[in-house]
């Protein structure tokens, strides 16, 4: 039976516990600047529609509450910080996929000339030197063992299912990752730019139109607000900068791939194994360092 790659589930328990910690807190970011937007269009649409009830003005309640809530929200994201679990987690995960692959596919420094048993102590201390070096970013425990038992199977194949398992499972899947992505950042982005450029066209009639009396109400600042959401939310998003990064990390990959289809021999296979996973890593460093931490 043919050697395969290694799925998730094969991955180390540290990888499993980063990826966690790193989904939930992406997903909590995203939720909380989304709906820190939306709260602020809220206050202009609430500030630009007059509606008094006897002496209450209630459009400017509407507005006081809304605004409230923005800043509640911004404290949440202040003081929970979930932005650090999703890029402190995902570093913690990329690290530890990487180590796992090189590991079970002969890579160095985990290469195929000394004895197993050594080898896989070094794999654990380099696990465990990861971890301590990891950020203080909250993960939950994982019952998964560090050396899993898909990557012993992968390790024990012999040189050319390793090869093959390597190049379709963590190479061209890496690579058609990569590719779809950036499509799909691609058009997201033009969609969002057509969108916005539609909306200050709306804004400008809307002007325009409260200009001549045809509109009695501040639709122009609620456009704005619109627009400002908009802008912050593809600023976020870095739908055009990540496009441009991932069709140059499949672009690499492409390469990477053919050097590696050359190689007849556990030595070279060792090193390219190795640089191949650095060439992985490096566009991960890049979406890292692209993103604004906030001082604390």
């Amino acid at each position: 039976m043919t050697a395969k790659g290694l799925g998730d589930d094969d991955l180390p328990g540290l990888f499993e516990a980063a990826d966690s910690a790193s989904l939930d807190g992406q997903h909590r970011y995203v939720r909380a600047v989304r709906l820190r937007l939306l709260l602020a269009v809220a206050a202009a649409a609430t500030g630009a529609v007059p509606f008094v009830l006897g002496r209450v003005d209630v459009a400017a309640i509407g507005t006081a509450i809304a605004l409230a809530a923005v800043s509640v929200t911004e404290l949440n994201l202040k003081s929970a910080r979930p932005e650090d679990r999703w890029y402190d987690g995902r570093a913690l995960a990329e690290s530890a996929k990487s180590l796992a692959w090189k590991f079970s596919v002969g890579g160095l420094p985990f290469d195929k000339a000394g004895g197993e048993p050594e080898t896989e102590r070094r794999f654990i201390q380099q696990m465990h030197k990861l971890l301590e070096d990891a950020p203080a970013t909250s993960i939950r425990p994982s019952r998964r063992p560090v050396v899993t038992e898909g990557m012993r199977t992968l390790r024990a194949a012999p040189f050319a299912e390793r090869k093959a398992a390597y190049l379709e499972a963590r190479v061209a899947d890496q690579q058609r990752w990569y590719t779809a992505k950036a499509a799909r950042n691609e058009r997201l982005a033009g969609w969002w730019r057509a969108g916005l450029l539609s909306i200050e066209v709306i804004g400008i009639c809307a002007a325009l139109g409260k200009a001549i009396g045809a509109v009695r109400f501040d639709l122009a600042g609620v456009v704005a607000a619109v627009i400002a959401a908009g802008t912050a939310w593809i600023s976020l998003r870095q739908l055009s900068t990540l496009a441009r990064a991932y069709t140059f990390a499949a672009n690499e990959l492409a390469i990477v791939r053919s050097r590696l289809e050359l190689v007849e021999d556990e030595p070279s296979w060792a090193s390219e194994v190795a640089d191949a996973e650095e060439a992985v890593s490096r566009e991960h460093t890049m979406w890292r360092a692209s993103r604004t931490r906030p001082s604390s």
